[in-house]
């Protein structure tokens, strides 16, 4: 006599309750694929919402390393300047700011905060001009940067051929220079540029360097310390200054342009000629663009900030022409907002996996109504209730995982076209595929029990009746 409650024998019951699942599924095809819909577009949302959210977060990341560990960047604040030199409203405080003098950012400003702050652990000053570079008769439009030699550091910038310049040579003000990766293209080909000479304006620098060109995923801005270097010669902040242009120097024209003891805040004159129609139209009286700072530590970099804003309104005269940004404290704060995006993507798409549950538990109710008649004519011959919820339990769970794996190539397919026509990173991982897949599987799971519990508990009599 058969021992029912045999292991084995369960086991192979069970496996043939889940044969007859499939077998009913594959006779009726139509209907199964049109059930599994629900799940594979659920799935398909689900994959391809957190490859959106995954490329979000890794382009936060890439900026983090671009704009350089616990860095501080201090640029010229044009709208401070205007409102510190509009005409004259009535009210004392307007006249008194207009009697006050800055002398907008300046190289001492960033020896005295390198002095002045001991958290400063790097700092680099950068003045950027745009300039037509020339050799052998062929000319390229390039931005000149002008600063200190830890600048390649602070911004995490490999060296492909060649060397940085050196604090000696930055010192002294050599006419030597590190070039982009498209300025040696269009130079250079195949050749090495190294030791060789390229004109700029009307100084000859001598290639000492060549920067590994770097892929920029994003919104990467200036504001944010963020720039791409391959159409920029970067030179010694002192060679920019002494050979070809200070914006600081105050000139004969600068003299004409002061009024009954105040000062327009206008320096450097005309321009010389070299730089584009751009720097006309600029007229900055700032020496520097920008003073990139890096601190020793993360958590030093709010309390670094400000005392850096203290420090330098002091030096300009109480007036705020200057910004203070902390790129990291931004990127992370951006990066916080994406994770929050990333829960809200997710429980949208999640909401189609439970619709598509739902579509499931209606079909599989309408389909014992339809079956009743199979049912009792298993139970009849000896199939027991849990027999029938197996079956029945089996066939959902099957048509759920289905569509799950069906689901998972739509949505690896769907979040590359959304890269490719929408141009926005995506990064399909891992994770997210076995967590639509595994939450498939438990909706056909959640969703199927209802209705094999109802077919289960139909009366064998009643049943073949109908």
């Amino acid at each position: 006599m058969k021992n029912i409650n045999h292991p084995i024998y369960l086991y192979r019951r069970y496996i043939h309750d889940v044969i007859i699942a499939m077998e009913a599924i594959m006779a009726n095809k139509m209907k199964s694929f049109l059930t599994a819909l629900g799940i594979m577009f659920g799935v398909a949302a689900v994959i391809s919402m957190l490859a959106i959210g995954k490329g979000a977060q890794q382009e936060v990341l890439e900026q983090i390393k671009l704009v350089g560990v616990n860095n501080i960047i201090i640029t010229p604040s044009s709208q401070s300047l205007l409102s510190a030199d509009a005409g004259n409203t009535g009210t004392e405080d307007n006249k008194s700011r207009k009697k006050r003098f800055s002398p907008g950012l300046t190289m001492l400003d960033a020896l005295a905060i390198k002095k002045v702050i001991p958290t400063v652990h790097k700092i680099t000053p950068v003045i950027s001009m745009s300039y037509y570079a020339i050799k052998e008769g062929k000319s390229y439009p390039v931005v000149l940067d002008g600063v200190s030699p830890e600048y390649f550091k602070l911004l995490n910038m490999n060296i492909e051929l060649g060397k940085s310049f050196t604090d000696a040579q930055a010192q002294k003000g050599v006419p030597v220079c590190v070039i982009g990766a498209n300025i040696r293209n269009h130079f250079f080909n195949q050749d090495n540029p190294v030791g060789q000479y390229i004109k700029c304006g009307k100084v000859w620098l001598k290639v000492i360097g060549v920067i590994e060109k770097r892929d920029f995923t994003a919104s990467a801005t200036d504001e944010m310390g963020i720039s791409s270097s391959d159409n920029r010669i970067i030179v010694p902040a002192k060679t920019l200054l002494r050979r070809f242009k200070d914006r600081a120097a105050i000139k004969p024209e600068t003299m004409n342009r002061m009024v009954g003891g105040g000062v327009i805040i206008v320096f450097g004159g005309p321009n010389n000629g070299d730089n584009t129609a751009s720097d006309k139209a600029k007229e900055r009286h700032d020496q520097l663009d920008k003073i990139i700072v890096q601190v020793k530590e993360t958590e030093q970099l709010a309390a670094t900030a400000n005392i850096i804003k203290r420090l330098l309104l002091r030096r300009h005269s109480d007036l705020y022409d200057f910004e203070v940004t902390v790129p990291e404290l931004l990127l992370k704060q951006q990066q916080k907002t994406n994770e929050i995006f990333n829960i809200v993507l997710g429980a949208i798409a999640g909401i189609s996996l439970i619709v598509g549950g739902i579509g499931i538990m209606n079909i599989m109710l309408a389909s014992v109504w339809e079956r009743i008649r199979e049912i009792g004519t298993r139970q009849a011959i000896g199939a027991s209730r849990k027999d029938i919820i197996v079956q029945f339990l089996a066939e959902s769970t099957l048509i759920s995982v289905l569509g799950g794996i069906i689901g998972v190539f739509l949505g690896i397919g769907l979040a590359h076209l959304i890269e490719f026509t929408a141009d926005i990173k995506t990064i399909v991982s891992f994770f997210s595929v076995i967590v639509a897949f595994f939450v498939s599987a438990t909706v056909g799971i959640v969703f199927g029990y209802l209705p094999a519990k109802r077919a289960a508990s139909q009366d064998p009599v009643e049943s073949l009746r109908q």
